[in-house]
């Protein structure tokens, strides 16, 4: 019997690149699946090292629609992921997630999966109007449903990532501290993209039947602030052994954004209203994570795994 081929879209990023290795190690899926690696240049090191593992790598440009074509074509699954942070535009990302969808439509995939998001000015009521990194996912999450074609919804949490070096440092002298604008009981999905994208991904189009028309949240655990410090000091007691969390104000965390990022005001206010979204309403609305966690075939990562091999703290004890 023939391999069903899925079209991966931002192979060489971290979501992407997960669900390609995913698949391609997982001999249950790959013997379903040839991986289709979308890259706008297949000539480099990132591409190649995929090539290796068994995907035909090709070449694609989400913002010309003839190559998304090529890309497409003959899919049975698409993954689609968009990168808000490449143009700092909601816009330019929707348009993109929108063509993406418009072409599986042409072609008659059967099973895209979006990388979405909750639509934050909706889930709070006007509350928090400016998260336009969520809220253009959402955007492209709303136009596929109105296609009525075969689709699912991928929602990532809170990068793990962006905590070693940004939230959670060394503030001097060997002094380590978390520092967010969220309250020490803030519940937050923390999330390892890159090993664990491919694992929720894959089970869906694994899951096909069943998971069509539903959304998947993507973390392995609701986190509290208060949670990750106490961790961090069991795995690293003499570096954490005088580490706390600090409560930021906003107007101290935009600074830093500002300063770190070089982000203007908008994005310094909309990752403010990011991370007061935790609290006030729920990353992902308050859902469970349970129904989610369920259809894995394998543990997603957890916090300590994760910073015990983060290079950041490597030498820490």
């Amino acid at each position: 019997m023939a391999k069903l081929t899925i079209t991966v879209f931002g192979s060489t990023g971290k979501q992407g690149s997960s669900v390609v290795k995913s698949i391609l190690a997982d001999s249950k899926a790959s013997s379903q699946f040839h991986v289709k690696a979308v890259t706008r240049d297949p000539s480099k090191d990132s591409a190649r090292a995929l090539a290796s593992l068994g995907a035909e790598v090709v070449a694609g440009d989400l913002n010309d629609k003839q190559s998304l074509h090529a890309a497409i074509k003959g899919a049975w699954g698409v993954f689609s992921v968009t990168n808000f942070w490449e143009l700092f535009s909601a816009e330019a990302e929707a348009a993109q997630g929108k063509a993406v969808a418009d072409v599986c439509k042409a072609e008659g995939v059967k099973h895209l999966i979006w990388s979405s998001l909750f639509n934050v000015n909706k889930l709070s009521n006007g509350v928090l109007p400016g998260v336009v990194h969520f809220d253009g996912k959402a955007d492209v999450e709303d136009y596929i449903r109105s296609l009525g074609i075969p689709a699912s919804f991928f929602h990532a949490g809170f990068y793990m990532s962006n905590l070693p070096g940004q939230n959670l440092r060394d503030m001097g002298e060997g002094n380590w501290a978390l520092a967010m604008p969220n309250p020490a009981d803030a519940p937050i999905p923390l999330f390892d993209a890159v090993a664990d994208t491919g694992k929720f991904v894959k089970a869906m189009f694994l899951n096909h039947e069943k998971i069509l028309g539903k959304s998947i949240y993507g973390a392995t655990a609701y986190y509290t602030p208060t949670q990750i410090v106490d961790e961090f000091k069991e795995l690293f007691p003499n570096t954490g052994k005088n580490m706390g969390f600090s409560e930021l104000p906003g107007d101290v965390f935009k600074s830093i954004v500002g300063s770190t990022m070089g982000a203007p005001e908008p994005i310094q206010e909309a990752l403010l209203q990011n991370m007061r979204l935790m609290k006030e309403f729920g990353y992902f609305g308050g859902d469970k994570l349970e129904p989610s966690l369920a259809i894995l075939t394998e543990k997603p990562t957890t916090w300590k795994e994760f910073a015990k091999n983060e290079p950041l703290f490597a030498g820490l004890n």
